[in-house]
């Protein structure tokens, strides 16, 4: 269930969701036929007519959220369900709910979804039914099975936002350094790796470098995170969330803790604070070793990898 975050981008909520609005069952009805119904945060009832959408764009808010207003150039923790409304019928193409939220722009690719988030609430639920006009156009969407004549509904929960360049917000506790590599930041910028001219360690090597107060993470948590990460023999970046000269639409991303990352990643952010920023060096076993490297990418089978990961937020497994 990751086709959604994939396919949205234009290019963890806390445990607590501070700010969220209720969480009781109210339904809606978004365009005088489709109904939204269920709590907050869980899988929705949608009910769609068995007859052909109209061509106007309708946006609701069966839930009404009392947290900060989505930001522009922000990006939010969501859960979301998609259906298509094709003719008659309908279909649902892919919901988060049962695999964890994910992380979507406050600016999307489509229009309708754009108009949708504007300055929507945390807590909230939106619902907005969007003609082909105001979703993948005429095209459609192939991967999504979304014809150029498909209405899409959409239902997105808003967990919780992060601005682009969000970074850790514990205390600062070491700068790493001696035979592994150091790490320096300024404020709003990537952190800066240095690696040694010495041999990396055999073995996945976890170090705190700002220690944060929030809560653990565990296998099956969905993470918000920034990184940067880079090869120890050559010492280059290859991978970045946060904004850049070359990316300068970086955004925070979420994954699965125990999931499809790789497994120094599960292995080493196992019981680290939200709040905290972590360097993993992780070995060439535990990286992208077993798949014979990401030649794309500039890494070798062989290689070791260096990642400086910022835990902004975590939304426990339900």
């Amino acid at each position: 269930m990751r086709r959604i975050a994939a396919l949205l981008v234009p290019l963890a909520a806390t445990a607590a969701l501070a700010g969220c609005g209720s969480s009781g069952s109210p339904a809606a009805d978004t365009n005088g036929t489709v109904k939204v119904s269920g709590a907050f945060d869980k899988a929705p009832t949608v009910s769609i007519p068995a007859k052909k959408a109209d061509a106007k764009l309708v946006i609701s808010t069966p839930i009404k959220g009392t947290g900060a207003a989505l930001k522009s150039g922000n990006s939010t923790l969501a859960n979301v369900a998609l259906y298509k409304w094709s003719g008659t019928t309908h279909t649902l193409v892919d919901s988060t709910y049962s695999a964890g939220p994910q992380m979507i722009p406050a600016q999307m690719g489509l229009s309708g979804l754009t108009a949708a988030l504007k300055d929507a609430r945390m807590g909230s639920r939106i619902v907005a039914v969007l003609p082909p006009k105001y979703g993948y156009g005429p095209t459609g969407q192939s991967q999504l099975q979304i014809t150029g004549s498909d209405t899409l509904v959409w239902v997105i929960d808003l967990l919780q936002q992060y601005s682009a360049t969000q970074a850790a917000s514990g205390t600062q506790v070491s700068t790493g350094g001696g035979k592994l590599p150091s790490v320096t930041a300024q404020t709003g910028q990537a952190p800066v790796i240095s690696v040694p001219k010495n041999t990396p360690p055999a073995k996945l090597s976890v170090t705190t470098l700002i220690k944060g107060s929030g809560p653990k993470l565990a296998k099956g948590d969905t993470v918000v995170a920034q990184y940067v990460g880079s090869i120890w023999r050559t010492g280059k970046v290859f991978s970045s969330t946060w904004p850049s000269a070359a990316a300068p639409g970086g955004l925070p991303f979420s994954f699965q803790l125990g999931g499809r990352v790789v497994t120094g990643w599960n292995d080493g952010l196992v019981g680290v604070p939200a709040g905290s920023r972590v360097m993993l060096v992780i070995p060439p076993a535990l990286g992208y070793g077993p798949v014979g490297g990401q030649p794309s990418a500039g890494i070798q089978k062989n290689d070791t990898l260096v990642f400086v990961i910022d835990v902004l937020g975590v939304q426990p497994a339900n």
